[in-house]
């Protein structure tokens, strides 16, 4: 079995009982009947050696010397120390990002409740730095307090700082604004992209620094770039990014993380090389031991689970087979790090996009994964297998399992008004003017960092029919005035325009629905129309352009318009408003949208992110603590067709 073979032969359950029973008389921890307070419904314990890893938490540890490294015995066994004394990570992701801030100590606790010690998560560069120089970590971007918050639960913390992430996130959380310079090369040390880097690096790191092992935090590892074995188009940029980090402070144990077959390529000088996998084969450490020979193994993401796409079947890891293969990491005394332990949601516009079979498939809304904990929070048969694992291992008890957020049926919602996009142009901002159309990254808006997300809508007055050629990403929809004609995409870009006796508007609405996250395509993801627009191959000009980015206060001011009440079906893109009525104690619940067709939906000015008819997802997660007791405001965009009403459903539909 190869690699199986050599992990059986350096490895032993006898051996490790030595992890946790050497004494911290020097470690300052806290007593250990404090630490032994027990679940009195934990089953019995087994008879077999014993291993505990949870004890050792941040809180407890005072007197920190030497933070997470490697070690080996004296008959070779390597294996990870933390403080000195071995030590192993039993790691669940958690995104903070994808997860309401005031539903992060629930998640934190359910994930230290199922035997895990550490929390890894991702950290979106795309989302703190919405424009250039303009920074964000407040609200649900507190990166700071999602890791102190980790910390005074119990659990260490492993951060994957980027600048690249892929996570299934828009263009794998690079800002979008990179793709204004037609020069500049992503994921490389090509000047424009490394001077961006260093920039956001100069605000990052000083923020992570504090949280590290050595300054009584709980960060133990930081995370660079992500998988760039897949990509590897510079063999000088990851050793850049490591000494990025390490000048700026960083000084835990810095990591790398690449698929099992592209450890060679990703891997870098000083980094510690980990591999991503869903099950272990007979050669998936081969690489990893050309890299750094006897070291301890790290699964970096060990993929208990798998994103889904719009338009796409799903197909995820059975639960015996998760269950199976955490077993195999047990038994070879294997540190893994489950991803997802929690997916959440990629609320408002964050979803990336994977291209397959020479198509685009943007990412669904929920990034649920299959997780061992679900998009809403709820425990799962894998979460419930998992803890009966690692509990049967542990010295101690587990903690006992958090409460799990109830969840309400509201009443139907009937959404009674509504407004065409047409009557709401005036409540944007300003239109672009130009003589061409400009794609969404180089519109001069947002402080020169161009249009990130959302819609775009394009307005040209023409007086003329014939062949129109036009290059939408990602898809389009072609209006005369208020009349729809047709439908862009990738794959086609011409449509014949009717003839007409008189002028009117070409009106092109552009959507995109997530840049490409991962592999080299993230160079050429530029959205809106792209190049030229033509009829008859003579070029339009005298562009109106209007970026639809639906931020909050787009929505206040679209409080003051005059809605229209509906009196039937609407055809073509439009606003439709209703109100849910929550109650004195709003609840989480499931958005049921089964006769509208593609669209988003805001609540209070919140974006759940986007519905389509298509599948496989068709309810949108509704956090309770978005809701307001009493009266809530239900904004719908519906680009197609209207529908009838909201159902609401106390579990997801997937």
């Amino acid at each position: 079995m190869g690699s199986l073979r050599f992990l059986s032969r350096c490895l032993s359950w006898s051996r490790i009982l030595a992890i946790f029973f050497l004494p911290f008389i020097s470690s300052g921890l806290a007593p250990r009947s404090k630490l032994r307070e027990t679940n009195p419904s934990q089953t019995a314990q087994p008879s077999e050696p014993r291993y505990n890893w949870s004890y050792v938490t941040p809180l407890e540890l005072k007197n920190r010397s030497v933070g997470l490294g490697t070690g080996s015995t004296v008959t070779g066994h390597a294996h990870f120390t933390l403080n000195g004394h071995k030590f192993r990570i039993f790691g669940g992701s958690i995104h903070y990002f994808r997860v309401p801030r005031e539903y992060w100590r629930d998640r934190l606790l359910k994930l230290k409740a199922c035997g895990f010690n550490t929390v890894t998560t991702y950290i979106p560069w795309n989302l703190h730095e919405p424009e250039t120089g303009k920074f964000d970590f407040s609200g649900n971007l507190d990166l700071k307090t999602f890791v102190t918050m980790a910390g005074e639960i119990g659990l260490w913390v492993i951060l994957r700082a980027g600048p690249y992430i892929c996570a299934e996130i828009d263009l794998g959380g690079l800002p979008s604004r990179l793709l204004r310079n037609p020069k500049a090369i992503l994921r490389t040390t090509e000047k424009s992209f490394i001077e961006a880097v260093d920039r956001y690096f100069d605000h990052l790191v000083p923020r992570m620094a504090p949280l590290q092992f050595h300054q009584g935090g709980p960060v133990i590892a930081v995370q660079v770039e992500n998988e760039y074995g897949s990509f590897n188009r510079d063999k000088r940029y990851m050793s850049y990014l490591y000494q990025a980090l390490v000048k700026r402070g960083i000084v835990e144990l810095i990591l790398t993380s690449d698929n099992e077959k592209e450890v060679l390529q990703g891997s870098t000088k000083g980094a510690f090389a980990t591999v991503n996998l869903k099950e272990i084969k007979k050669d998936s450490f081969n690489q990893l031991h050309q890299v750094q020979g006897n070291k301890p193994i790290l699964i970096m993401e060990f993929w208990v689970g798998w994103y889904s796409k719009w338009g796409d079947e799903q197909r995820f890891p059975k639960v015996y087979e998760v269950e199976r293969t955490v077993s195999e990491f047990i038994k070879h005394e294997l540190s893994f790090n489950a991803y997802m332990f929690h997916g959440g949601t990629n609320f408002g516009f964050m979803n990336g996009a994977a291209y397959t079979d020479e198509k685009h498939w943007g990412v669904v809304t929920s990034y649920d994964y299959d997780a061992v904990l679900s998009e809403a929070g709820d425990y799962t048969e894998k979460y419930y297998r998992l803890r009966s694992l690692l509990g049967s291992a542990s010295e101690i008890p587990l903690p006992q399992l958090p409460d799990t957020n109830p969840k309400a049926v509201y009443p139907t919602v009937r959404l009674l008004h509504y407004l065409p996009l047409w009557e709401v142009l005036e409540y944007l901002n300003e239109p672009v003017k130009s003589n061409s159309p400009i794609n969404m990254e180089n519109l001069p808006i947002n402080n020169g960092s161009g249009q990130s997300f959302g819609f775009t809508l394009y307005e040209t007055p023409i007086c003329s029919g014939g062949s129109l050629h036009a290059n939408a990403a990602d898809t389009a929809q072609v209006f005369l005035n208020e009349t729809i004609v047709g439908f862009l995409d990738e794959h086609n870009q011409i449509m014949d325009i009717p003839k007409s006796t008189k002028c009117q508007h070409l009106r092109i609405l552009v959507e995109n629905q997530g840049r490409i996250n991962f592999s080299w395509k993230i160079q050429y993801e530029n959205k809106g129309l792209i190049g030229p627009v033509s009829i008859d191959n003579v070029l339009l000009k005298d562009f109106t352009i209007y970026p639809l980015e639906m931020k909050m206060n787009f929505f206040k001011r679209l409080r003051s318009a005059t809605w229209k009440p509906i009196t039937g079906s609407y055809v073509g893109p439009a606003f439709y408003k209703g109100t849910l009525k929550a109650g004195s104690s709003p609840k989480d619940t499931f958005l049921s949208l089964m006769d509208w067709n593609k669209g988003f939906v805001f609540i209070n000015g919140h974006n759940l992110g986007r519905y389509w008819n298509i599948g496989p997802q068709k309810t949108l997660y509704l956090p309770g603590v978005w809701l307001h007791p009493g009266d809530n405001e239900i904004i719908l965009f519906e680009k197609m067709e209207s529908g009838s009403s909201i159902q609401f459903k106390d579990k997801p539909q997937l």
